[in-house]
């Protein structure tokens, strides 16, 4: 545990963090809020300003603490976790990271399994939003370590915002991270820490040179680098953003789209989780702004220009190459399907899988409603078929399919797209049907005439 002599702490800060919480936040519901504990100073410090807004406006806090077990004293570290919780009347849990341990790239493979366990932990609790306690000064650190780094530029979607949908797909569908501290700094956070004498966890691995972080760390103290003004996220040049297709099948876009945009929209249309590089997002943006036709693939999604029209979708080439399995479906209970349907049936025997070398066989109201699609896109379409084998029909026949691109993208980027508004900058706006999640539903209106197909 660290704790250092007494400073004069900030006294606008926790009153800064609560405006934040206020902006974004409901009160007086019943469904959790998830806080990320580590136990480090920024986290302690957060954990106290949270409680307090939390018991004033009827919201449970749950707060998680994942063990990876990397460090000897890790357990220690999750008691004191524990204790904190439970001197403040919160609730908390430990998730660990079981199995081996991949040789390289530790660090980014422990930071991805912490995300995985938190959004896990969430979506048990019926949460929405994940608060973390990142820093401005972490926000300078990745910077530093992105300007040094041979792969610098290659994720267009890496940086810290306050608030930004979960990295890990489909675990974090649904789930905003929060960071109510991005504008504060470190030093202020300890010194309110200091003040009532609280202490915090001082893992040995921000002083050891072997991890860029505190590399980056030791370099911006030393050269004393103040916060910057760069804005991370450029903003589109469209008047509106991508159009979710009728069946989730992907979006259309203009050619005026930014980089950043676009890059949401290749991950929220191919159901991937790997952002294009930079490089590679900089030659399709000077390909769509050069007005030129043409189709091409990146990050698991197709791009088909054709005049002002440009639409984005499931790539076939990859979606063949790495296809989804089947899910057998569990009746009432949801299954995710290629990281872009969620799918839940009331009866049992059926399995989804893709429309591809199927769709010949599906009835004459299914073909006339993926005549619609794109032809490139019509086999990565969701299908049922029965235990017998009998169908195949879509699968908005027989089940409830929730198309998660959409929403997805919301999440990225805000008021993304026509009809999403800017209700997803809020906690409010995560639990409403927005635009394109689900099919209009003139193309299924006559769903009760075909229970015989299958």
């Amino acid at each position: 545990m660290h704790l250092t002599a007494v400073t004069a702490p900030d006294a606008g800060l926790a009153a800064r963090v609560e405006a934040r919480l206020d902006a974004r936040l409901m009160r007086d519901v019943g469904h959790a809020l998830v806080l990320g504990l580590s136990g480090g100073g920024d986290s302690i410090a957060l954990l106290d300003i949270v409680a307090d807004w939390a018991g004033r406006h009827g919201r449970r806090l749950l707060a998680v603490t994942v063990d990876h077990g990397l460090n000897p004293d890790s357990r220690d570290w999750s008691r004191f976790c524990a204790e904190a919780c439970a001197r403040r009347g919160v609730d908390w849990i430990e998730r660990r990271w079981e199995g081996d341990k991949p040789a390289s790239g530790l660090t980014a493979a422990a930071r991805m399994a912490r995300h995985r366990l938190i959004a896990e932990t969430a979506r048990t609790a019926g949460a929405r939003v994940v608060l973390l306690a990142h820093t401005a000064d972490d926000i300078l650190e990745s910077d530093w370590m992105r300007s040094r780094s041979v792969e610098a530029g290659g994720s267009t979607l890496g940086r810290l915002r306050e608030w930004s949908p979960s990295p890990v797909w489909p675990e974090g569908r649904g789930l905003m991270l929060f960071r109510p501290l991005l504008e504060e700094r470190r030093e202020a956070l300890r010194e309110l820490l200091r003040a009532v004498g609280q202490g915090w966890i001082e893992d040995p691995a921000n002083a050891d040179a072997r991890f860029g972080r505190s590399r980056a760390r030791q370099a911006l103290e030393a050269g004393g680098r103040a916060l910057g003004a760069e804005t991370p996220y450029p903003p589109s040049t469209l008047g509106v953003g991508p159009l979710a297709l009728p069946l989730g099948e992907g979006f259309q876009v203009g050619r005026g789209i930014s980089p950043t945009l676009l890059a949401a929209t290749l991950l929220s249309a191919s159901g991937g989780s790997t952002p294009p590089r930079r490089d590679r997002l900089g030659r399709m943006m000077d390909r769509l702004r050069s007005g030129e036709d043409f189709h091409a693939g990146l990050a698991g999604a197709r791009i088909e220009a054709r005049g002002e029209t440009v639409l984005v979708g499931r790539e076939p080439g990859e979606f063949r190459r790495r296809a989804p399995g089947d899910v057998r479906l569990t009746p009432g209970q949801s299954a995710v399907w290629d990281g872009r349907y969620e799918i839940v049936i009331a009866e049992p025997g059926w399995t989804v899988t893709a429309a591809a070398g199927r769709l010949n066989r599906l009835s004459d109201a299914d073909r006339a409603v993926v005549s619609g699609v794109p032809a490139w896109a019509r086999g990565a379409l969701p299908v049922l078929i029965r235990d017998d084998a009998t169908g195949p029909v879509l699968a908005w026949r027989k089940a409830e399919v929730r198309a998660l691109s959409p929403r997805r993208l919301a999440l990225f980027s805000g008021a993304a797209f026509r009809g999403a508004g800017d209700e997803t900058t809020q906690e409010a706006g995560l639990f409403g049907t927005i635009h394109g999640e689900t099919p209009p539903a003139d193309l299924f209106s006559h769903k009760d005439h075909h229970r015989g197909l299958g």
